[in-house]
């Protein structure tokens, strides 16, 4: 077997430093809970598996060059995204006008420190579902992730060799590439608990983020 593995890996690495919707989810998912992020992460590489399988077993190829499953792929990817922004801007509001009653009652400051994590999702069995839920829906649902290994992976492939494999073994080392940066952006990401346990700042970060979803949902919808 023989691939092209320089040009392969610097394609790779520059897919995953380059911000898109997985990035934002497991980001997000790492500020609320580190095991909520690394679930994140695994759920965006078990979306990478189906695409991969898909690919290999010729079932993307249909989706892509079928307009109206395409076209169904991309919506539907786009609706969870907006879905996602939405959930996050109507979240920070409803935890600001708590804490405007609380103030009224308690007197409390502003700014006090708060522990971070929406409701319904304080176990760890919670987090972790919600997390991979998130990860695996954002990615599998994002027919770019199709489109990757349907058209820049083969690129890479050379025909003195089983196309099969090489697409496996390529899709392979893509995954488990993503799989310790992930990791590695969940141990800097959850840092930023620490700053975010301010409610002012927390505010900001959820609408800031609930937008972001919004605007790459928009902005997946909308693309040819």
């Amino acid at each position: 077997m023989s691939v092209d593995l320089v040009g392969f890996l610097g394609v790779v690495l520059v897919a995953y430093v380059v911000p898109g919707p997985d990035f934002l989810v497991v980001v997000r998912s790492a500020t609320e809970h580190s095991a909520k992020g690394r679930a994140a992460a695994l759920g965006a590489q078990t979306g990478l598996c189906v695409h991969m399988v898909a690919a290999v077993a010729g079932l993307s190829l249909i989706a892509t060059r079928s307009p109206v499953v395409y076209e169904a792929i991309k919506l539907l990817g786009a609706a969870y995204l907006v879905h996602m922004g939405i959930r996050a801007i109507l979240s920070a509001r409803r935890a600001a006008r708590q804490r405007r009653a609380q103030r009224g009652v308690s007197g409390a400051p502003e700014d006090a420190a708060a522990p971070w994590g929406p409701a319904g999702d304080g176990t760890a069995h919670g987090r972790w579902r919600s997390g991979f839920t998130q990860g695996f829906l954002t990615n599998v649902l994002n027919p770019k992730a199709a489109l990757f290994f349907l058209s820049v992976l083969p690129q890479f492939v050379h025909g003195g060799g089983s196309v099969t494999r090489q697409i496996l073994f390529l899709g392979t080392l893509d995954i488990l590439i993503g799989v310790v940066y992930w990791f590695a952006l969940v141990a800097v990401a959850a840092q930023l608990r620490v700053l975010l346990s301010r409610p002012r700042i927390r505010h900001r970060w959820e609408l800031t983020t609930g937008w972001l979803f919004i605007a790459i949902g928009v902005g997946v919808a909308a693309a040819a």
